[in-house]
């Protein structure tokens, strides 16, 4: 299916807490349901001005009509799903599915390399935009792999992620955590992703604590009397901080607090799920309950 038939961009508002993985997708522009918030303003371009040409890059890019974006919808909402249940195994056969199912997934290196190309001319940044918001980048695949110890492709696809959406806090982190199991903090800290500042103070401070090293108690005591989503979110990545230093016993702690906090037991975030599964996978409890 060519770009012009499948591409109408459209503005939302400002994302509020939570804000979750802020990126530009076809599936979270025209299926807010995949988006852990609502995503940023999109770009409003005039597709007239440029499209004839961009849409037949695109197609011989991506193989034009081969693409199964509903089914591919689908597959994601079945990994999800999955994800949610504890098989985490299965979310990223469903993953992996959906990148087979639209063949605009498999663009995201293709498009790199052809905006080098483009660097003289002046369609360079209409075609950027437009395939910012072509482009799928799977974050929850991201989380399965980290939960499958497939720690480089994890890693691969946050920095993937990142390189779309440079303000995106938590795929930073979570890239960091992939490259700590990898090679070390030390090492995961010197290439750290540096990404825009958070709109929300928890995650500011924990994409600091991550960033440079800190207390992650501190994190968890400066939001003791917060929101409960920010209560929710300085347990979650204080534990996090902890497995990734190997100190598991305060990453259960902490993690467990997540769980058990009112956000943790009630939102359907699915940060909140990933908590859970999290103890699952460490068996750290015998449910998802």
């Amino acid at each position: 299916m060519a770009l012009t038939h499948i591409v109408n961009p459209i503005i939302y508002s400002s994302p509020t807490i939570p804000r979750r993985f802020a990126a530009i997708s076809p599936l979270k522009t025209l299926n807010p349901q995949f988006s852990r918030h609502t995503p940023q303003h999109a770009h409003a371009l005039s597709r007239r001005l440029f499209l004839p040409s961009v849409s037949s890059i695109w197609d011989a890019i991506t193989g034009g009509g081969d693409s199964n974006p509903r089914e591919a919808i689908a597959a994601i909402r079945n990994g999800m799903q999955l994800f949610r249940q504890g098989d985490v195994s299965g979310s990223v056969t469903e993953f992996d599915k959906a990148i087979v199912l639209d063949s605009r997934q498999k663009a995201c290196k293709c498009y790199v390399f052809l905006s080098e190309k483009l660097e003289n001319f002046r369609i360079k940044n209409d075609f950027r935009s437009y395939v910012f918001a072509l482009m799928t980048d799977l974050w929850q695949r991201g989380l399965s792999l980290y939960y499958m110890d497939r720690f480089e492709e994890g890693a691969e696809q946050f920095r993937l992620d990142v390189a779309q959406n440079p303000n995106d806090t938590e795929e930073s982190i979570w890239c960091f955590l992939c490259e700590a199991r990898l090679h070390g903090v030390d090492v995961a800290r010197k290439q750290f992703l540096e990404v825009g500042r958070d709109s929300r103070p928890v995650m500011r401070e924990a994409y600091n604590l991550f960033k440079n090293g800190g207390d992650p108690e501190k994190l968890v005591n400066d939001f003791l009397s917060g929101q409960a989503s920010e209560v929710f979110y300085a347990s979650l990545y204080a534990g996090l901080y902890y497995e990734a230093e190997g100190k598991s016993e305060k990453a259960k702690f902490h993690i467990t607090a997540a769980c058990g906090s009112p956000y943790g037991q009630r939102s359907d975030d699915y940060m909140a799920s990933l908590a859970k599964v999290h103890r699952l996978c460490r068996n750290w409890s015998s449910g998802l309950v």
